[in-house]
Parts: C-alpha cells; structure tokens; sequence
C-alpha cells in the first residue's frame, strides 16, 4: 500500500507545483518542456523500454503520435485549471475523467453495464456540473469553467488512447518513452515560436520544470508499482490512488491553501467521491 500513498502524494505535488509556478515566475510552456525531458531520461534510465529497430517499427504511432500531442497540450491544460480554478476542483475533475473512460469502456470496447455502473455515471456528471459552478473570492479566474472541462474530457482521451495501446499489443515502455519525446519535440517547437515572438527563455523555468518532470515521473513509477504490488487487487488501487488524490487535494486546498469553494462545488466532490467508490466497486 506504500505506493499507493506515494503515487497520491506525487499527484498531489504535481498539482500544487503547477500552481506555484506563476507566483515563482516561472513559465507553464518552459516548464512543460522540460518536464519532458526530465520524464523521458528518467524512463530510459529507470524503465530500460526495448528501443530497437522491430519494437519501434511494430508500434501503432498514429496512437504514439496522438499522445504526443495530447499529453504536452494536458499538462498546459491542467496548470490553467489549478490556476483558476483552485487545485481543489481541477484534481476532482481529472479524477472524474474517470466517468468518461467508463462510458468509452460501455460504447467502445463493448464493456456491459450493470444498473450501479449507470447510477456511477449520473452521480459522476452531476459531480462535475457542481464543479464548474464559480466559487467566490480570487480564484474566479477567466475560463476556469473552460479549463475544468478540459481537464475533466482531456485525461479520458489519454485513458482510451492507452486502452488501444493495450488493445493493440503495443510495448508499453517504448510507447511511453516515444510519446514524451514526441511531446518533447511539440513543446520545443511551441518554445522556438514564442522565442520568435519576444519570449525570453530562463533558468528558473528550466528548473520548475525539471522538478515537474521528477514529480511526474515518480507519479507515473509509484502508481505502476502499486499495480504490480497489488496485481491481485486493481480495485485497490484505483480506489486508494483516485480517491485519496481527491481527499488530499480537498484539505490541501481548503485548509491550507485557503481556496474558496461554495456549497455546489463540495456538493460536486461528494458526488465525485461517490462515484469513484460505485465505479470500484461495480467496474469488471
């Protein structure tokens, strides 16, 4: 169960580093960049994914290269999120995502759904329109709604993105190590655009997004870990990782960080809560 409560706690850091950074000066886009390839050198060095001529040829790189492309986009995504909407609601959204994978699950990959896994998915969409009702105070920043939103829909695109990995027997250390150089590569070229433009690259977000990538990649290592510790109990760890990422998030943000929230929003996590616990529950 050890890394079931590292990979929460890495979550959780990875959200509240993103949503230091403006406060820090640092740039979101310098960051992604590096974090990166802080990720992929760890992934080479830690995983050792087969990098040879028949595993690279044999993989599905219109899947790789979506990835690539969506990943980078979804870091952006999710430090606009914690920056206007609060690490509070932004971590509840990702987890909710969630409902949006099972419901690929159902009309994708031909999954069953029983009556507790529907009422999970009403529970999970009326968690999230509580969510994107404005808070009062500081963090009623523009397009938060927009963010969340994204947020919430951008990690189930990566979740069904992984599913056809897996569906199509692609290795899965290659594909990840390919896909965050490929987000490497779309971050770089995002870099050279707004270098062009007057953007004045800088140390501190070279450093803010080493450690993100250090972050990200011990999240990424702890939470497969868990799996393979626990091979015998996935439940266990999808309910432990979602829901103590939802649990910490919330005292993190409410107690520390002081971020406002109103009776819809807790209402919206009840609900989330709830149906993270019907989806483990009921999910086969």
């Amino acid at each position: 169960m050890h890394y079931v409560a590292l990979a929460v706690l890495f979550s959780v850091a990875v959200s509240l580093w993103l949503r230091q950074a403006p406060s820090w000066r640092m740039d979101l886009g310098q960051m992604v960049l590096w974090n990166y390839a802080t990720a992929s050198l760890l992934c080479l060095l830690l995983l050792h994914p087969r990098i040879d001529a028949r595993t690279l040829g044999a993989l599905p790189w219109e899947l790789v290269l979506a990835l690539g492309l969506v990943l980078p986009a979804l870091f952006v995504v999710m430090g606009r999120a914690v920056q206007t909407a609060g690490i509070v609601r932004a971590d509840t959204a990702q987890r909710l995502s969630l409902v949006l994978s099972l419901l690929a699950a159902f009309t994708l990959f031909g999954q069953r759904a029983g009556r507790w896994q529907f009422v999970a998915l009403a529970l999970g969409l009326l968690g999230m329109l509580g969510m994107l009702a404005r808070p009062p105070g500081p963090l009623r920043g523009r397009g938060s709604a927009v963010w969340l939103l994204a947020v919430w829909g951008g990690y189930a695109l990566v979740d069904v993105l992984f599913k056809l990995l897996a569906q199509r027997g692609a290795d899965f250390g290659a594909a990840l190590q390919s896909s965050f150089v490929l987000a490497f590569v779309c971050m770089l070229v995002a870099l050279l655009v707004r270098t062009a433009r007057g953007l004045r690259p800088d140390l501190r977000s070279l450093g803010g997004g080493v450690v993100l990538g250090l972050l990200n990649f011990a999240n990424i290592d702890c939470y497969i870990r868990a799996h393979l510790s626990l091979s015998a109990s996935p439940a266990v760890v999808f309910a432990g990782v979602n829901l103590g990422v939802v649990a910490l998030s919330t005292l993190l943000g409410m107690v520390w960080l002081r971020e406002p929230t109103n009776r819809l929003n807790r209402a919206g996590i009840v609900f989330a809560v709830l149906a993270v616990l019907l989806l483990t529950r009921f999910a086969t």
